[in-house]
């Protein structure tokens, strides 16, 4: 009977149970190293691999196939055969037969069980109602998105990493956000007391209230809201939503149902080789249990997968892989704070001592464990500021012995010399990627193999293909290794040109260069590119401050700075005025609100002080904007690589801890620099005083009021990788302050590369911050008067560019939908969402509900 059954049963080398992140990088590892192997994935979700780390990014614009990892298309050009909603009921051992909930029957040599895992709902009295839900899954997504939509409070019970990020999803999506923790802290198993303490204080400022040593005991029917959470002190938090987040559980039913070793908690048992006690049967991932230990993150799993390979390839030979642990290290940025755990982040190691550095006005803690004889690093905690993290990193990961003062590696610099770690003192064997665990000799060994450019080795090793976090850290191990080679490392910026930025201003400049088609005739070939065209353009603007829209110009410009206005998702555009300082008046207020709502605009209040509207047509911006600039406002060049906002607190005229008119200031500085382009987009902030309301020090240029003055910080910013700024000089009055900011910045726009922020080139620049100190206070290089000239320039030629734009009549015909027409978009479709329009999905757009435009 079992032969007729297996005669009819497809034949696998391999058979993959679950397809998640893990699952997937182990068919990806066995295709490359096994072109012949036959491999079949059975996906218990309804689709495809794709990337849980980033998932908290659908609530900020991401698609399901954003996140995707992988096609349809792509597995079957791998020869990879795959089965969606898969789910496995059972798996005979002894016939190496596994059987789907459809009955389909696959046969395999060797089965891999990354079943994953699943989110743990605590047993509360209520836990099952339509709207408290789990976060881990796109479909979990669309659930919170659909409750989101119908809710104005939301709860996440957890406050763990996972809880964290899935309170960023509800903050996102729009909702009052709480979170929920049984424990005294946030991320108790990641930090220690007082860097929960901080995170807890950060977090709660962005807005998320923090409950903590709060037990649910049940959830009943609200009077205010939805639901009404009842906790075991008596006290209680009414909700519309609530989602848990609360840990996971490894995804081990399947096998504990086929007799397979299980840990007394739950988890696969696996060896080295990550085989189970089926010598058949692998598990990898969150499923799987080693050494009684269970790893919850993304990169360890990678490097199970790999050795579950290397063993189904090799057998248990010499070149075999073993999984011996992994590093549970962790840098992430929960809700734009940087948080960061090495090792022994706890001190729990024999005789371990402890550095502790806490600055309070600035909201930053950094802690380091270390061994008995201060010469080992065994841990670290750095919450605020995580820019100390490779280096820690790396001390703890190769026992490179520490510097004679430990406490140097997370004190403020001092600019003495650096102890941050070179790329040349690292070991061959130290890991730069541990999502893929490419070492520095990984790296090595590809540039010796011919791989001559960041690209190219990336593409070798896969290495920063993963989380990304070690980008920088790879860059400088490339550079180095290159230079060491005498392979010259280029900055040019596209085909057409051999030169850098930097280069290019230097030629625009001297040889007095006003278009394009010289200098390309000049100093490039062929007709220029969408890197080039507008990098001349922003060069010709930073030097001559010429209208963008010119005729000489307009062909340069991308399509943000061709309209004057950021395009969205659907189409439409913002309408950002500028407001200096964040001060505005009661007319100006009532003519913003007057315009939004005769033109139906989606109207939000950001964090740079400033009021966007969005949802515009762009045949409706010259009429807007005509209303705007006579109402006094002028554009807030929120399209542009040039000033944004100069965000500023109350400052001395109103708070009673304030030292400095820090308002003023913010106006003055605001209406000095803005228009002002440069290679990236450049953000102020001034403090009246230490208290930090105005968060200057996450600004490129930040201004904090003393009682002697201004203290000025440099080259912070916010974004994707943030970094606090640089005290750059203290107590200054304000002409030498503008006198400092005029030349630190003339200096990075005649320096800087393309496409980067003030931090990075600071970073990148030889001397760092003393070196920027020297040209700047200095004068080390004999030219401050000519910076200062060139930024009074710009400041003498400022003109509003949609004030100039709606004053000519050519230029407001381009401002149409369609060339030969004066028909609208009826592609552009809004729905009511919270009393306000945001566009419509392609579904929504079949459905009733749709505003239309007047």
């Amino acid at each position: 009977m079992v032969k007729s059954i297996i005669s009819n049963v497809p034949k696998d080398n391999i058979v993959v149970i679950g397809n998640g992140m893990v699952g997937h990088h182990f068919v990806q590892q066995l295709r490359a190293k096994s072109p012949d192997t036959s491999i079949r994935v059975l996906s218990g979700e309804p689709r495809l691999a794709y990337d849980r780390v980033h998932l908290s990014e659908f609530f900020s614009g991401k698609t399901a196939d954003d996140l995707a990892m992988t096609t349809p298309a792509e597995y079957a050009s791998l020869n990879v055969s795959f089965h969606t909603e898969a789910w496995v009921t059972t798996i005979d051992k002894v016939s190496k037969i596994v059987t789907i909930k459809t009955g389909q029957q696959f046969c395999y040599d060797k089965l891999v069980l990354a079943t994953g895992s699943y989110p743990f709902v605590p047993p509360i009295p209520g836990n099952q109602q339509q709207h408290c839900l789990v976060y881990r899954t796109i479909e979990d997504l669309y659930d919170i998105q659909a409750s989101a939509q119908v809710s104005k409070i939301g709860v996440v019970v957890g406050g763990g990493l996972l809880g964290l990020e899935a309170a960023n999803a509800l903050k996102e999506a729009g909702l009052e956000t709480h979170v929920v923790e049984f424990a005294p802290q946030l991320m108790a198993v990641q930090l220690d007391t007082s860097g929960g303490r901080l995170l807890r204080d950060k977090i709660s400022a962005l807005g998320v209230e923090v409950h903590t040593q709060k037990a649910t005991q049940e959830i009943v029917a609200g009077n205010s809201c939805r639901y009404r959470m009842n906790f075991a002190d008596g006290t209680f938090l009414e909700t519309d939503m609530i989602l848990f987040s609360a840990g996971i559980r490894p995804s081990d039913s399947l096998a504990k149902a086929h007799d397979l070793a299980m840990g007394e908690r739950g988890g696969i048992v696996i060896d080295d080789y990550c085989l189970t006690s089926d010598k058949n049967i692998y598990a990898v991932g969150e499923c799987a249990l080693w050494q009684q230990r269970i790893f919850g993150l993304v990169a360890p799993g990678y490097t199970m997968a790999r050795a579950a390979v290397s063993h189904i390839l090799n057998g248990e030979s010499d070149k075999t892989l073993k999984f011996q642990g992994a590093d549970m290290s962790t840098k992430l940025k929960l809700m734009g704070v940087e948080v960061g755990s090495i090792g022994d982040a706890h001190a729990k190691t024999l005789n371990a001592l402890s550095y502790t550095y806490e600055n309070q006005p600035l909201g930053l803690y950094k802690k380091i464990v270390v061994d008995a004889t201060q010469t080992k690093l065994l841990g670290a905690v750095l919450v605020g500021d995580t820019s100390d993290y490779d280096t820690l990193l790396q001390y703890a990961l190769n026992a490179i012995d520490l510097p004679e003062f430990p406490e140097s590696l997370i004190l403020p610099s001092t600019g003495d010399a650096d102890p941050a770690i070179g790329a040349d003192a690292l070991p061959m064997t130290a890991t730069i990627c541990s999502c893929h665990n490419v070492s520095k000799g990984d790296i090595v060994t590809a540039i010796d193999q011919g791989s001559y450019t960041l690209s190219s080795v990336k593409s070798c090793t896969k290495a920063s293909s993963g989380c990304g976090g070690c980008a920088a850290l790879l860059k400088k191990v490339v550079d180095t290794e290159l230079a060491k080679r005498g392979v010259e490392v280029k900055k040019d910026v596209c085909e057409h040109f051999a030169h850098s930025r930097q280069e290019l201003f230097h030629i625009v400049k001297v040889e007095g260069i006003t278009s394009f088609d010289v200098l390309i005739e000049q100093h490039g070939k062929g007709l220029g590119c969408e890197i080039c065209k507008p990098l001349s353009a922003s060069i010709f603007a930073s030097v001559y401050n010429d209208f963008i829209l010119q005729k000489e110009h307009l062909g340069l410009q991308d399509t943000n700075d061709i309209f004057l206005g950021n395009m969205q998702k659907d189409g439409t555009y913002s309408v950002v005025p500028r407001v200096p300082g964040g001060e505005i008046t009661p007319e100006k207020l009532i003519l913003l609100g007057e315009v939004a709502r005769d033109y139906h605009l989606y109207t939000k209040i950001t964090g740079g002080q400033r009021v966007d509207l969005f949802g515009a047509r762009v045949e409706d911006l010259p009429d807007i904007w005509e209303r705007l600039v006579v109402g006094g406002f002028e554009t807030g060049h929120a399209y542009a690589k040039s000033l944004r906002t100069v965000k500023s607190c109350v400052g001395s005229t109103w708070c009673r801890f304030g030292v400095q008119d820090s308002v003023a200031q913010a106006i003055d500085l605001e209406n000095r620099y803005k228009g002002l382009r440069a290679p990236h987009k450049i953000k102020f902030g001034v403090s009246g005083c230490t208290r930090e309301c105005a968060e200057a020090q996450s600004k490129d240029i930040g201004i904090i009021a003393t009682e002697n003055g201004w203290n000025l910080y440099v080259c912070g910013n916010g974004g994707m990788k943030p970094r606090h700024g640089d005290l750059f000089a203290i107590d200054l009055d304000t002409k030498t302050l503008v006198k400092y900011i005029d030349r630190i910045l003339s200096f990075y726009i005649k320096t800087a590369d393309r496409l980067q922020r003030t931090s990075v080139w600071m970073d990148n620049m030889e001397g760092g911050l003393g070196y920027l100190q020297d040209v700047v206070i200095n004068d080390v290089l004999g030219i401050a008067s000519e910076l200062e000239a060139q930024m009074q320039n710009i400041v003498d030629t400022y003109q509003c560019e949609w004030k100039t734009t709606i004053e000519n009549p050519q230029l407001r015909k381009r401002f149409r939908q369609f060339v030969n027409s004066n028909q609208k978009d009826n592609n552009i479709t809004f729905v009511q969402e919270r009393g306000q329009i945001r566009p419509a999905t392609e579904e929504e757009k079949n459905t009733i509900n749709i505003v239309e435009r007047v």
